[in-house]
């Protein structure tokens, strides 16, 4: 339990307040993010390297995933619809588009095993969107997402969690908690 301070000016009273970001310091932090992403985007013919294993089958262009940008857009709500367009394993990215074309930023990266299903239920990711889009509102900007799905994942756990990772440590998307400490992303989801 925190203590108030009875002298204190009313809005100091509060036990929930939060940090405001003004747009320019929101906008400058987005701008942070897409300096790291945009020229990863030019080169993505080569995104990084894949060692190739000596006991399996598999070839390290075969399961390398294209830019982000080149995958069909879905809306969030996307599980709502009759019928999914994605099912089995997938990579998924979660994209703001409110900076404009060719500025989009890649703030969320995931792997599943049921594409079909995986954002249907609650999800960290879900929060600290909310949470960004809430102060997107505040600044007097409109939120912009979409979440794109690459089905060509390896279907094996480990594989699929290791190809995740080596995109997470190349694109470092700021909603991952591998790298919400390098952008010192300011939202936060609520604890339940």
């Amino acid at each position: 339990m925190r203590q108030i301070n009875l002298f204190a000016a009313p809005s100091a009273m509060q036990l929930d307040t939060e940090l405001a970001l003004d747009k320019e310091a929101l906008q400058a932090w987005r701008k942070r993010v897409l300096a790291h992403q945009q020229p990863l985007h030019q080169c993505q013919s080569q995104p990084f390297t894949h060692q190739g294993s000596l006991f399996t089958s598999e070839t390290s262009e075969s399961c390398l995933p294209p830019d982000p940008l080149t995958l069909p857009s879905q809306h969030l709500q996307f599980w709502r619809w009759p019928a999914s367009r994605n099912q089995g394993a997938a990579l998924y990215y979660v994209l703001d588009h409110g900076l404009g074309d060719s500025k989009e930023l890649l703030l969320y990266l995931g792997e599943t095993c049921q594409a079909d299903r995986r954002w249907k239920g609650d999800h960290d990711c879900k929060d600290y969107l909310s949470a960004y889009g809430e102060c997107l509102v505040r600044c007097g900007l409109s939120p912009r997402f979409s979440i794109r799905f690459w089905c060509d994942a390896p279907i094996e756990t480990h594989a699929r969690r290791r190809l995740e990772q080596q995109q997470i440590r190349y694109w470092l998307p700021p909603f991952n908690k591998e790298c919400r400490q390098r952008w010192q992303t300011p939202f936060h989801n609520q604890p339940r």
